[in-house]
């Protein structure tokens, strides 16, 4: 099961999203109303934490920002695999 992030469609210009967790199976269809009041809804696709445990068997250290000087995607200290 999946924990999704969804928000409602503003009906009226200037009028402000909200956002709600539903969990879910990955093969359940997404949301079209907020099951408590109708409205219309869309899923908002947002970051992930990834597999836990995967960093500690990484063989290259995870990048502190997208590509910049001394980035750790073509720099930084190698973490041996076991």
């Amino acid at each position: 099961m999946a924990t999704y992030v969804y928000e409602t469609i503003p009906r009226e210009p200037g009028e402000t999203p909200r956002r709600f967790e539903v969990v879910q199976s990955m093969r359940d269809a997404p949301l079209q109303q907020h099951p408590a009041t109708g409205e219309a809804v869309r899923r908002v696709v947002t970051g992930g934490y990834g597999l836990m445990g995967v960093a500690a068997r990484s063989t290259v250290a995870a990048p502190a920002a997208a590509c910049s000087p001394g980035c750790a995607c073509h720099s930084g200290p190698r973490i041996p695999s076991p």
